[in-house]
């Protein structure tokens, strides 16, 4: 409990290494997986464009975003920053986008976890593997967030080794001709055709960042948030650029990258193109591919539980999930709530796979529209608090300011645009979501308040 509110309060352990891992963590799955869709639209060279110019936006949102989260550490994250800037609508608006960016992300993962057992164990169903990786990774952000936190750094760093493997391995393979040969979208050469698909493979540029302001939720934790927290947010952008940059050149080199753009394994099919598929190499990556997954699964878990857990707290969701474990200390309740989403999500193939993409593409679309929506509330609250809020405690400060952050903003506003013209149907989806979820948020306030009252 908060000695001075006596609320609901979260243990302060976590230091810089272990937000670091976090950081890095939440996102690495998607240098494995869920990116090589964007070449299905833009070609290798056109998503090269696509995933820069999204790298330099997050490059400047991060710088932007740590002053929010150094100067508001609460484990509600941007949802904590909206409310504080916009008020209750504000918040709801941003805490309602980031539930939908953490709480769909996780079964994508968990559908490429299965994925990649398959590979090993084509007995296997992907979609059993994905529920029993939520059962697993559910239990053990409950006994833990010391543990979890630990646990997740050491995956991460596998995972990194894991991907420098990769790239040393098919290296020898690679040609730059492989990589450029219909880069456009395609065709070999650039042209105005080309731009419309570089706009369509946003989502899966975004892919390759997404979460990465996961570690806000985390805040909360820290033992010195204004400190370790900007280390491990700009080394852990960094960390992410240069891997995301490595992967995608070299499985692009490896061979024909048109067998690779609609795939939930790309790394191991790439290889495969090099060291043929009954190589010992390919097998390890297959097992050390595993890490990658699972830190990100691992890490969103620990995200999205703190989400609804800090919503809930402030009764923006009923104050059941506020609850913390006795032994633990721990938001247990928060963490199943968001693993029976993601595995309803698992196995709802008929809902989610609109518009002719795949299950996986589907998920991934529905979560960087959460992403980007609070992305775009964050970067507002940001210029807003400096106004409403000069004299406010900024242990750090976003550099090139108003720069960073308005670069940061107009660029998910880019996003945001394209995104629904491109993905109308799911986008209908999640503003549907976000809809229904205000209607309930005002008819059950009354309720909630109670409800809050006795959580306290």
């Amino acid at each position: 409990m908060n000695a001075k509110t006596g609320a609901p309060a979260l243990k302060q352990t976590l230091g810089t290494i272990q937000l670091w891992g976090i950081a890095v963590g939440l996102v690495i799955s998607g240098e494995y997986f869920g990116w090589s869709y964007g070449w299905a639209s833009a070609g290798t060279l056109g998503f090269t464009v696509t995933a820069l110019f999204i790298a330099a936006m997050y490059t400047a949102f991060i710088f932007s975003f740590t002053e929010l989260t150094t100067s508001i550490p609460h484990a509600g994250g941007p949802f904590a920053y909206s409310k504080k800037a916009f008020g209750p609508l504000g918040g709801y608006i941003a805490g309602a986008a980031t539930l939908i960016e953490f709480v769909f992300a996780p079964p994508a993962i968990a559908l490429a976890i299965g994925a990649y057992l398959n590979v090993q164990f084509p007995a296997l169903d992907p979609k059993t593997a994905a529920v029993g990786a939520y059962l697993v990774f559910m239990t053990l952000n409950i006994v833990g967030v010391q543990i979890a936190a630990m646990f997740e750094l050491c995956v991460t760093l596998l995972a990194i080794f894991e991907l420098l493997v990769f790239m040393g391995v098919v290296s020898p393979g690679f040609s730059i001709a492989h990589f450029v040969k219909g880069g456009w979208s395609g065709q070999d050469h650039f042209s105005l055709a080309a731009i419309p698909g570089m706009f369509a493979a946003i989502p899966f540029a975004i892919w390759f960042f997404l979460a990465i302001e996961g570690v806000a939720m985390a805040a909360e934790e820290a033992k010195d948030p204004q400190r370790s927290i900007p280390i491990a947010y700009i080394t852990g952008i960094i960390t992410l650029v240069l891997l995301a940059i490595g992967v995608m050149v070299f499985a692009g080199g490896a061979g024909d990258w048109t067998k690779l753009a609609n795939i939930n394994d790309p790394l191991p099919q790439a290889m495969k193109l090099i060291v043929g598929e009954h190589s010992n190499w390919l097998h390890m990556l297959v097992w050390l591919g595993l890490f990658g997954l699972i830190a990100s699964f691992h890490g969103i878990i620990l995200g999205y539980s703190r989400q609804i857990f800090a919503l809930a707290r402030d009764g923006y969701l009923p104050g059941y999930f506020a609850k913390i474990h006795a032994r633990f200390n721990t938001p247990h309740r928060a963490i199943l709530a968001g693993g029976a989403i993601g595995i309803a999500a698992i196995y709802s193939d008929e809902l989610i796979t609109l518009g002719g993409q795949t299950l996986t593409a589907n998920i991934v679309t529905m979560s960087v529209f959460g992403a980007i929506t609070m992305y775009i509330v964050s970067m507002l609250s940001l210029f807003r608090l400096r106004r409403s809020a000069p004299d406010m405690l900024r242990p750090f400060r976003a550099p090139l300011y108003p720069w960073f952050p308005a670069f940061a903003l107009a660029g998910a506003c880019v996003c945001m645009t394209t995104m629904i013209y491109y993905n109308l149907l799911i986008f209908g989806v999640f503003a549907a979501f976000l809809v229904c979820g205000y209607v309930v948020f005002l008819l059950t306030k009354n309720s909630r308040t109670l409800e809050q009252s006795a959580v306290a």
